[in-house]
């Protein structure tokens, strides 16, 4: 084949992305702190950008979604957390932080006080050594410390793959202080999820057998008696002892020797054993900064029944362009990189104010129908969430899936039922034998773990069985499915249940 110089014309098709189409993908993904840093910036670089004035709290921005059923029910108040302790624990915390062995030798209650009990003082412990000062760079040797909260987070996703354990379980460890202690009661948590009181009751238990132990304890006392059932030394004198602490606060060995029906000599044991525990065990881990989650969109009950759903305009960032400098600059004239300069970056100012907008009509928008698709859950709990997908969300509003999936991270909703990523409320889905609408697999698990519940000893359900008890709810669901629900509720086998119920007879 002869080699000859030749023109050739060629036709095809290719997707290029511009840097502005670049820059709206970027902002769409954006947290609300992110995006303040971003437009910080601009406002720094861009003459031609200025920031604009304190949005006024307009109905424009609020547009009703869903067809709600009974705004009073969906409509619970948050009631404010309580973090005051009692005063007799707490002063009995204190002691526990300070003192010596000499508390009960006559000296006033605020000498011992001051020199009774110390527990643990890390502060005043140093290795011995000099520092080695070496020419590293400053962060070469940095390691980032460990939180409490992620400590806990991954014990928690390694102990149970029950998602609605997950969840109450992080949601609960969101609720524990920097000392370890948990803020609220099980109780509210449980009426705010709007999930059974002993669900959260079971996903607390689970914490409190977390490292460091001692945590998630409601009260001194609780912590205590976590600390001394691990070391297995939470006797009935031990726990007479822990039910009247406040007599250690108080220097009074008497009472205690009462209380516990000891002699001094065993009281002084027990204290001794008290004196080694760590009445807040969650500093045993680093800080975490704290940055508070401010809401993008807020969700509240409507008039009419249904819901209103509303940018937080405080979160976002608002530019203006400013047309007459970018006017009399191009009347002035100058060189032509200088036009250049001023058409481009009127050009990008221009383009980011568009940005924005879009932006948050799309966030309003993704969530509005989240809303209206999850209006069960506001108004009932979390047993009540519908199964949901990208793509459903995405079809309902004319939007791409890739779209919907970039709003909705880093995004935050606030609900009467609290504070949630957009991303939680899209669950799996699992087929309705009447051919109804869908089950949520959550809802499923949580069926399965009642039929358990309920099984008597001489009737222990087999995964066939709950497969057709579950048919005959609407729920079409195969054995294999069944068996490894049950198995992320950590249930054994018909079999071993059958065992341990035999067992339990004898």
């Amino acid at each position: 084949m002869a080699l000859a110089p030749k023109l050739e014309f060629r036709q095809s098709q290719q997707l290029v992305m511009t840097p502005q189409l670049q820059q709206a993908i970027k902002l769409l993904q954006m947290s609300n702190l992110e995006l303040s840093e971003y437009v910080e910036g601009q406002l720094e670089e861009n003459p031609f950008l200025e920031r604009g004035a304190e949005a006024p709290e307009a109905d424009e921005s609020a547009s009703p979604a869903g067809e709600g059923t009974g705004a009073a029910n969906g409509a619970e108040s948050e009631a404010p957390l309580d973090l005051s302790r009692d005063d007799t624990v707490g002063t009995a915390n204190e002691a526990l932080d300070t003192g010596d062995d000499e508390a009960f030798s006559g000296r006033t209650s605020d000498e011992a006080a001051a020199g009774e009990f110390r527990v643990n003082e890390w502060s005043s412990v140093g290795s011995g050594k000099a520092v080695d000062l070496d020419d590293r760079e400053f962060g070469a040797t940095y390691v980032k410390e460990i939180s409490l909260r992620e400590h806990l987070t991954n014990q928690l996703h390694v102990a149970t793959r029950d998602s609605q354990q997950l969840f109450i379980g992080a949601y609960v460890i969101d609720l524990i202080d920097d000392a370890g202690y948990l803020l609220e009661s099980t109780e509210a948590v449980a009426e705010r999820l709007g999930a059974d009181i002993s669900d959260v009751d079971e996903a607390l238990s689970l914490i409190q057998t977390f490292d460091p132990c001692g945590v998630g304890a409601r009260n001194l006392k609780e912590c205590l008696k976590l600390q001394l059932i691990e070391g297995d030394r939470f006797d009935p004198a031990m726990e007479a002892f822990i039910e009247n602490i406040e007599l250690l606060a108080k220097s009074d060995l008497k009472g205690l020797m009462r209380a516990t029906s000891a002699s001094e000599e065993d009281v002084r044991d027990m204290i001794a054993e008290v004196r080694a525990l760590t009445p807040k065990p969650g500093y045993a881990y680093g800080g975490e900064t704290i940055q508070v989650v401010a809401p993008d969109v807020f969700v509240r009950p409507a008039p009419d029944g249904g819901w209103i759903v509303e940018l937080n305009n405080e979160t976002m960032p608002r530019v203006l362009v400013n047309q007459h400098y970018y006017a009399e600059i191009s009347r002035a004239g100058g060189k032509e990189s200088d036009k250049v300069f001023v058409n481009d970056q009127f050009a990008n100012a221009n383009w980011l104010a568009k940005s924005l907008d879009q932006r948050a009509r799309t966030i309003l928008k993704v969530a509005q129908e989240i809303v209206r698709q999850q209006d069960s859950f506001l108004v009932y709990g979390v047993k009540h969430l519908r199964p949901l997908n990208l793509r459903t969300v995405a079809d309902a509003i004319s939007m791409h899936e890739s779209t919907v999936s970039r709003v909705t991270s880093n995004k935050y909703m606030a609900t009467p039922r609290g504070l949630f990523e957009l991303k939680y409320f899209f669950t799996a889905a699992i087929a309705s034998s009447e051919g109804g609408e869908a089950h949520s697999a959550e809802a499923v698990r949580h069926r399965i773990r009642e039929l358990i519940a309920e099984e008597t000893p001489d009737a222990v359900l087999s995964d066939d069985k709950i497969v057709e008890i579950l048919r005959n709810e609407g729920v079409e669901i195969a054995r294999r499915t069944v068996a490894k629900y049950r198995e992320t509720l950590d249930i054994p086998s018909s079999v071993q249940r059958r065992r341990q119920a035999a067992r339990g007879a004898i």
